[in-house]
């Protein structure tokens, strides 16, 4: 028995011998991190105040502390920002689709603000502003070295008050100024048209109001062609829309399926990740759908580009998104009113692929094209054809009915061959759908 207790207490000994030794390190390793966090933050302490004391001119401290935050998390990605009190208030509005500002979408990019895109009808896209154009200066002054708050704020200002903004164009030699005057900012999130037996549902953004301008905007036009039958397609425009609310894309992306994922995110850990269903129920009975993307496409645009081209359920013409996969996270801090917008998240399109820094590509690449210059036109509207011959056969073969439904046609094409001179990527949409229907009747 003797024995027996003697091995019992060597091997109890033995455990917590080999205990102390593997979770020694561990509590070391830990209380050094610790101590190396106090200390930084002890640095940053002694820093603060020797510019407080010490600094040429009299500082104000909250700035001080508050450009320090700044500096910290637009250290992160260029997503993650602080937002003072009246930043946040503005960002609120903004998400519920009416605010003041010029009407573009900037990142940060090689120093200086970079467009994303202009929001439709507002001051910035009427003056010509363009995604991926880089704004240089704003009134003579450099925003080289600025966060993209401090560009924000500068951009800011008086409704009808005027900013000349400088803009450096790839393919232009030389950066050139834009007058714009700032004027309050209303979003229609949705505007629906039809071209011939086409829907066209262009959504500018992704505010409160997008999923049901688009809902009631559809609905419209479906009754004005006297019901979905009647409907050959829907073309879903997200050119230069640069995102938004990610709750908005997934009631989008649902809209057009009846079931499977749309889209998932994932955080830093394993319990921070989750999944976005859709529900039955598609508004255009399975009609087909052509989705238009280009570089100014970003964030939430890309969540609806993504899960549709991944569920096979439209087809993505255009150019390369932008490539911002990342989710955001609004934080309120304190009652005063401010917030930090920190990135929690990755999205994945539903076959789990990223989007981050590599964009959707479209199942179809169309680049835009430029106007045709007027001796273009003149040359193809003074083309001859057999029925201008004098004394040419008449076509027996149709009826009165077959020939006006043929002349009705006709019109509708030359509608659309028109707009090549305008919009050369919708038009390839609308032919696309066009096609896609004249297979299916087959």
């Amino acid at each position: 028995m003797n024995k027996f207790l003697m091995a019992a207490i060597f091997g109890a000994l033995a455990g917590v011998f080999l205990t102390v030794q593997l979770t020694g390190p561990l509590i070391a390793q830990e209380s050094k991190s610790v101590k190396s966090t106090y200390q930084n933050l002890d640095l940053f302490g002694d820093i603060f105040e020797r510019i407080r004391s010490s600094y040429v001119e009299e500082v104000d401290e909250e700035k001080l502390i508050e450009s320090a935050i700044s500096g910290m998390l637009s250290s992160l990605d260029p997503h993650s920002s602080y937002m003072a009190p009246e930043d946040f208030s503005s960002m609120q509005v903004q998400t519920r689709g009416e605010f003041g500002g010029l009407g573009i979408e900037v990142t940060q990019e090689k120093g200086y603000i970079k467009v994303v895109s202009p929001i439709d009808d507002t001051p910035a896209a009427n003056a010509g502003v363009q995604s991926g154009d880089f704004i240089t200066k704003v009134d003579g002054e450099s925003t080289l070295g600025k966060t993209l708050n401090e560009a924000v704020d500068q951009m800011r200002g008086p409704v009808g008050s005027e900013i000349i903004i400088t803009i450096s164009r790839e393919g232009v030699d030389e950066p050139f100024d834009i007058s714009i005057i700032r004027d309050i900012i209303e979003i229609k999130a949705v505007k629906a048209r039809s071209e011939g037996k086409t829907i066209v549902l262009r959504v500018s953004s992704f505010t409160s109001k997008t999923y049901p301008n688009l809902e009631d905007s559809l609905k419209k036009e479906i009754d004005l062609a006297g019901g979905i039958d009647s409907v050959t397609g829907v073309i879903i425009d997200l050119r230069n829309n640069p995102g938004g609310l990610l709750n908005q894309a997934i009631r989008v992306s649902d809209a057009f399926l009846e079931s499977g994922e749309i889209v998932s995110t994932r955080g830093r850990g394993a319990r921070n990740a989750e999944r976005y269903n859709a529900t039955p129920g598609d508004l255009t009975n399975g009609k087909p759908v052509v989705v238009l993307i280009n570089g100014g496409s970003a964030s939430a645009s890309e969540i609806v580009a993504g899960a549709l081209q991944d569920h096979h359920r439209a087809i993505i013409v255009g150019t390369k998104s932008f490539g911002k996969g990342s989710v955001q996270t609004i934080m309120p801090l304190s009652s005063d009113g401010a917030a930090i917008r920190l990135t929690t998240a990755r999205y994945y399109t539903p076959s789990g692929r990223s989007i981050q820094s590599l964009g959707v590509s479209p199942d179809i690449l169309v680049e835009q094209r430029s106007l045709l210059d007027e001796d273009t036109k003149t040359a193809e509207r003074s083309q001859r054809f057999e029925a201008d011959l004098k004394g040419s056969l008449s076509n027996d073969s149709l009826t009165e009915d077959e020939r006006k439904l043929l002349e009705t046609e006709r019109a509708e094409q030359e509608a659309i061959a028109e707009l090549r001179n305008e919009d050369y990527q919708l038009s390839y949409a609308l032919d696309l759908l066009k096609g896609l229907a004249t297979l299916s009747q087959k």
